[in-house]
Parts: C-alpha cells; structure tokens; sequence
C-alpha cells in the first residue's frame, strides 16, 4: 500500500508496524481491509520480519508498504535486537503494533516501551493450547490430539508473558469430525483474519479519539 493507496486521512491518524515471520496472510488481511477503507484513520506504515525470506516481505513490498528485517543472527544479543526494534518503532512513529504470525517472544524492552498498544493473534481459544511451544500446526495437531469439537482464535493484548495479556476478541470454531490439521487450520485462520482486522479497527478507534481530544 502505497502513501497515495491509504485511506483518507483522517485528522488525527494511527500508525500501524506489523511484525511478521512467515507467509503474512494476516498481514494481507490488514493491507486488504484498510485499501478497502475498513480501517478508517489507520496508516500501516511499516512491516518487520524476523525472517529475510518471509513472504509476508513480498505481501508488504506489493503493496508499497516499507518492509525490513530484524533477525537474531544480525545481533550481538536479544537487548541489542529490542533496541533496534524500538529503534525502528520510534522512527515511523508506531501508534499501534500488530504481531501477526511473529513467531519471536518480544524483549521486555519493547513490551515496555508499548505497553497496551501491541496485539497478537493466536490460533487457539486462549488460555487453552497456548504459550511456550504452541505455534501453527502444532497448535491444531494437539487440539486434534485431545478430541476437542470446539477450538477457534484469540486476539490479545501482548505482556511480558507467551499468550498471558488480556484477551480482547475470541471466535469458536467448530472442529469436524473428518478434520486433519490443514483442513482446521484453513477454517481457523479465516477466522484469525476477522477478528484481527475487527481488534485493530476498535484499536485504533479509541486511540483516534484520544488524539482528537488532544487537537
């Protein structure tokens, strides 16, 4: 999404940084809804990877979003990787962060520093099949495991924890009998983009008002 491809420009406007590791189809979720202008206000001035081959790179270059890399083998340690995230948050003037299939645990540092403006999207109705270890197959591999007839997605709010902040939207789905893990997984991550998109737009609602007060 190119500057002249956003939305109208509200008065006030919020600044999105997406991070992302893998194929970003959360991401294109986001770049979707706000060209289709149902992210009123919100600019997504940038996505961050940890991966340099991640196609969500290619998702944010189509759509003339900035895109850069941050990986761990380019740092001395995890404080120098958070400052450079922090770094690179700072200098789009980040409102509002979104991790969208990151699949790194954020620096103390960095949670800190957005306390309460950072959300995740996790595949999973939380606090079930969540934290250290439960990430993408292996989250709908286990659900099947356990024989649930209900799983769905949760998007939250990001602490200092793996999957512990405050939920702020869940959706069920339903698990089928003839399910494997793709077949779940695709019905799951319909879902993830929906309620993803719906979070940000309350987000970034609520933030607009709070600029608009000040102006």
């Amino acid at each position: 999404m190119s500057r002249s491809k956003q939305a109208p420009r509200h008065r006030a406007a919020i600044n999105l940084s997406v991070l992302v590791s893998g194929g970003g189809t959360n991401l294109q979720a986001l770049i979707d809804a706000a060209m289709q202008g149902d992210l009123p206000g919100v600019n997504i001035v940038q996505v961050i990877s940890s991966r340099a081959d991640a196609f969500a790179l290619k998702r944010a270059g189509c759509a003339g979003i900035k895109g850069i890399v941050l990986s761990k083998a380019d740092f001395a340690d995890e404080a120098a990787l958070a400052a450079a995230m922090n770094r690179a948050l700072a200098a789009e003037q980040t409102d509002l962060v979104v991790l969208a299939g990151y699949m790194r645990v954020l620096h103390p540092a960095v949670v800190r520093k957005y306390a309460g403006r950072i959300i995740n999207v996790h595949p999973a109705l939380i606090p079930q099949y969540c934290g250290k270890g439960f990430y993408g197959a292996r989250v709908h591999a286990a659900v099947l495991a356990a024989g649930e007839t209900v799983t769905g997605a949760t998007v939250h709010l990001v602490d200092e924890g793996v999957d512990t902040g405050a939920i702020l939207l869940q959706r069920e789905v339903p698990v089928e009998p003839s399910d494997d893990v793709p077949a779940l997984a695709a019905r799951v991550l319909a879902v993830e983009h929906e309620i993803l998109v719906k979070a940000v737009r309350g987000m970034a609602a609520r933030s607009l008002k709070r600029k608009d007060a000040r102006t």
